[in-house]
């Protein structure tokens, strides 16, 4: 385990640096009103020059979470419009960091209203005093300090994920697990919002690198080397009690499995696999077959943008392959003929992937299904390709070309099928067909 910090001590000299080892003062500062915001900011700095203040703005960024509890913050500003709505929202939420209320009225009851909602200090921001506010704020980090205590003496397992602690992070909630990993909602200390962290099952062994390891550091330099808005975001690769673990972004939205459940209208269907086209442009220019292309590593931002996840079975050319890039991985059910067959594949296989997600949308299942994986290989390479519904007739030379069994028989390149999906799409639209 990591060991513990220092505490801050708010009433130790002002204008001195904190000492090796000591962290600063963390201030969450949530207004709507940037003045009401650089004001609150100004008084904290005039007392603690080297303190962090992370400013938060419900206006644009849409209010917390109800999974944060701000525990990386030693006290939570609240300024501006009279929001007594978010004091009780967050008051209300268990082991929520201390809370200062910023109110623009002065009257007797708002105040006391605010003090019962939980609010451990309330200040009207025509008239906030400075030593009052400095030491509302030294009170609430104290109590801070107090919890942090507490959770430390219970071996901070709300820290904890598949055993190892990994500071930074409080365990919300664990999503997925599989048989090399298990997939976890965290909340970031550094700023107010959810993670997603992606930890090995298995402990690292002192004398090698494991499977898992290997795939996290290449997930994650692959990731790196794409740098694309329709490609994952990934924040940090680390080791934590000899447990290899990834921090990434967390799609509150959920898959696109999640989308199809509900049924999906053939326009969107054509719509969302134009942007799985589009997404796959970045990730081949940059050397990269996914390998792994289906609907669950398919994600959807909350403005209903794609995002594809998960590179741990891609291969890039730059790279050594894994000991996975050896064997037959991935998903039969949405794997190319030649990826089924063990064949040395190129970025046509997962266009193949894309055409077996747009048959499953248009056709609510999926073109293959057999008692066992091989079963379903052995279709992918040798069935004939079932008919779409025949109102979808028009969509079935686009669809066939998808799923061509030869490489050469399908688009060239993502950036081809694209520009056909997008003609579709405008033919589609123009036919009047039922969207």
């Amino acid at each position: 385990m990591p060991g513990r910090a220092r505490e801050l001590t708010p009433t130790s000299g002002s204008g001195v640096a904190p000492a090796a080892g000591e962290r600063p003062l963390r201030l969450l500062i949530i207004a709507e009103d940037a003045a009401i915001a650089a004001l609150l900011k100004h008084h904290a700095t005039c007392r603690w020059p080297h303190a962090v203040c992370v400013e938060y703005d419900p206006a644009t960024r849409g209010p917390l979470v109800p999974e944060i509890r701000a525990h990386g913050f030693d006290a939570v500003l609240l300024g501006g419009p009279d929001r007594i709505d978010w004091l009780e929202d967050l008051a209300q939420r268990p082991g929520f960091a201390p809370l200062i209320f910023v109110s623009p009225r002065a009257s007797e009851g708002s105040v006391r209203r605010a003090q019962a909602l939980g609010a451990s200090a309330v200040f009207v921001s025509e008239k906030i005093e400075h030593d009052a506010l400095v030491a509302a704020i030294a009170a609430a980090a104290d109590q801070q300090a107090e919890a942090r205590l507490a959770r430390e003496a219970q071996g901070f397992e709300s820290y904890r994920f598949s055993g190892a602690r990994i500071p930074g992070y409080r365990r919300v909630r664990r999503l997925t697990t599989s048989r090399i990993s298990e997939l976890y909602v965290a909340e970031s200390e550094l700023e107010p919002g959810l993670v997603a962290i992606k930890v090995a099952r298995e402990r690292l062994k002192e004398d090698k690198l494991d499977l898992s390891f290997q795939r996290f550091a290449q997930e994650h330099e692959i990731v790196q080397r794409i740098r694309h808005p329709r490609v994952m975001r990934l924040y940090e690769i680390g080791v934590s009690e000899q447990r290899a673990y990834l921090v990434m972004e967390y799609f509150r939205a959920g898959d696109l499995r999640r989308r199809m459940r509900g049924g999906v209208r053939p326009a969107e269907a054509l719509k969302l696999a134009l942007q799985l086209a589009l997404a796959l442009q970045p990730i081949h220019a940059a050397g990269v077959i996914h390998r792994d292309l289906k609907p669950g590593n398919v994600m959807l931002r909350e403005d209903d943008t794609l995002v594809v996840i998960d590179f741990g079975l891609a291969e890039h050319a730059g790279l050594a392959p894994t000991a996975s890039s050896n064997v037959i991985s991935g998903t039969p059910a949405y794997m190319s003929p030649e990826q089924g067959h063990g064949e040395p594949i190129d970025a046509r296989s997962d266009l193949y992937s894309l055409g077996v997600i747009l048959y499953e949308m248009l056709s609510g299942q999926k073109p293959y299904s057999a008692d066992d994986p091989m079963g379903i290989v052995y279709l992918h390479r040798n069935a004939p390709l079932p008919p779409l519904p025949q109102r979808l007739a028009v969509l079935q030379p686009l669809v066939h070309r998808l799923l061509a069994k030869r490489p050469e028989d399908r688009f060239e390149s993502a950036m081809a099928a694209a520009a056909e999906l997008r003609q579709v799409l405008q033919e589609f639209d123009s036919a009047g067909i039922a969207a």
